[in-house]
């Protein structure tokens, strides 16, 4: 028996987005491919090809102070700080605009909506100025500041999406047996909101992670530069480019986002359990 005409056309259309998700993830897969195969290439080159034999001296020649663990450690101390002042910081600012009705929610939020399109480059000269003058460029402390303030605004309006999804009657009740607004927040609003503190998290530390330009701009000397700006030292002035240590070294400064992924993936997939313990 032949299919009929819109049972061809269904499996046209199956065929066709299945390719088109197979050309998406291969995108996303040759150039992975390329960092792993190179990383383990003696013979590594800017083509992606089967490594002549295996070997781990591209990694034994980045795993120095100087050019990984230095950087490694500024980028966690830049991106770590930022990223723990940043969500503090949204959940304070959060929690007012979701449980408290003003007329002034809805500009104070379009307001953040916009800040969250200015281009960081358009900004760089004076806050780069601002800094000299208050003494905090070249500081580790004013760089992260800086990093939690550039992504605070996109995680105040994450942060307020999630907290509108805690039921305010489970807060009414810690309210009457004499817990304070403050209280409220840290033992029922946050602990119910992981998956939405994780998703700030994570989204907070990978921005950060891979920015450049702030840290280049901000930090002068050498020993505070984090992996992000030390990755372009492999890019030499004449075009010569060890391709198995920026291999070896991009993996490994891949690691941390990955590990922080893994820890907090158990709290993306959840949900408010008891978003409907006030029900019915």
């Amino acid at each position: 028996m032949s299919s009929t005409p819109s049972a061809r056309r269904t499996r046209s259309r199956r065929l066709a987005a299945n390719i088109g998700l197979l050309t998406v993830a291969a995108t996303f897969a040759v150039p992975l491919a390329w960092v792993i195969l190179s990383a383990l290439d003696p013979k590594a080159d800017v083509g992606m090809k089967t490594p002549d034999g295996i070997t781990l001296d591209n990694f034994d020649a980045v795993l120095t102070d100087e050019i990984t663990f230095t950087p490694m450690l500024n980028s966690l101390l830049l991106c770590g700080g930022g990223t723990l002042l940043t969500v503090v910081s949204a959940a304070l600012a959060a929690y007012p605009l979701s449980r408290y009705r003003s007329r002034l929610n809805r500009p104070f939020m379009l307001t953040i909506l916009f800040a969250t399109s200015l281009p960081i480059t358009a900004i760089m000269v004076p806050v780069y100025a601002l800094f000299v003058r208050v003494d905090l460029i070249d500081t580790m402390q004013g760089t992260i500041f800086f990093f939690a303030a550039s992504q605070l605004p996109f995680a105040i309006w994450l942060m307020k999406n999630f907290m509108d999804g805690v039921p305010k009657e489970l807060e009414e009740a810690a309210w009457t047996d004499g817990a304070s607004p403050f209280q409220s927040l840290l033992r029922i609003v946050l602990p119910l909101m992981g998956p939405g503190v994780a998703v700030v998290t994570v989204f907070s530390f990978v921005m950060m992670w891979g920015n450049f330009f702030v840290p280049f701009m901000l930090l002068l000397s050498p020993d505070q530069m984090p992996a992000a700006v030390s990755i372009n030292d492999f890019f030499g002035s004449k075009g010569a480019i060890i391709y198995g240590q920026l291999a070896a070294f991009s993996l490994i400064y891949s690691t941390p986002v990955i590990l922080l992924y893994v820890l907090v993936a158990r709290r993306l997939g959840g949900g408010f359990a008891l978003g409907g313990a006030v029900k019915g």
